[in-house]
């Protein structure tokens, strides 16, 4: 059993403590190491270059708070957007699935894009991405205490939070006048 855990190098110490030399510093040092690796897939970076340059409308969320589950429910009104206690109706399930990722991320408000065709696509990517992102901050945390790893997570999810939220969420959709029947007029 004692010769099993002996490295290659005959130094006597298990491949745990071994793994533990190699491994970041901080929590700080693995986010910054998930963006690189993560690189175009990176969440907030989709959200910047994908979806804000598209002409898009602004869209309040409800965030997720902790530990609430997001889910997208089909019932007898159509598709909703369930985060924690709250729903939204969508229009449409690939609406739905976009929001559902910026409601997992805790952002209040984001931007939509007006092309209904592009939000399908968008949302794969988006989701994919977070997935992924996800993933890579469970494997670079790999043989790290159960506190650790999901404080990382959490660290990573606020990175990207923050990210998009400083992306803004483009320009608000103008109310309807229920009192005039009219959309108002923009300048």
């Amino acid at each position: 059993m004692r010769a099993a855990a002996v490295t290659e190098s005959g130094s006597g110490q298990s491949a745990a403590s071994a793994a533990k030399g190699a491994r970041p510093a901080s929590i700080e040092t693995i986010v910054r190491d998930l963006k690189e690796r993560l690189g175009d897939e990176w969440p907030p970076r989709i959200y910047r270059e994908r979806v804000l340059s598209l002409r898009t409308r602004s869209h309040a969320v409800p965030p997720a708070v902790r530990n609430a589950p997001v889910e997208v429910q089909h019932t007898l009104l159509g598709i909703e957007l369930q985060v924690g206690r709250r729903r939204i109706s969508c229009p449409d399930l690939a609406t739905a699935r976009y929001l559902s990722v910026f409601a997992r991320a805790g952002v209040s408000e984001i931007a939509v894009p007006y092309d209904i065709t592009k939000i399908s696509h968008l949302a794969d990517v988006l989701e994919s991405a977070w997935h992924r992102m996800l993933l890579l901050s469970d494997h670079l945390t790999e043989g790290r205490t159960e506190t650790f790893r999901s404080r990382a997570r959490a660290a990573t999810a606020r990175e990207a939070r923050k990210e998009i939220e400083e992306a803004g969420a483009g320009t608000a959709v103008p109310e309807f006048n229920q009192n005039t029947r009219q959309r108002p007029q923009r300048i």
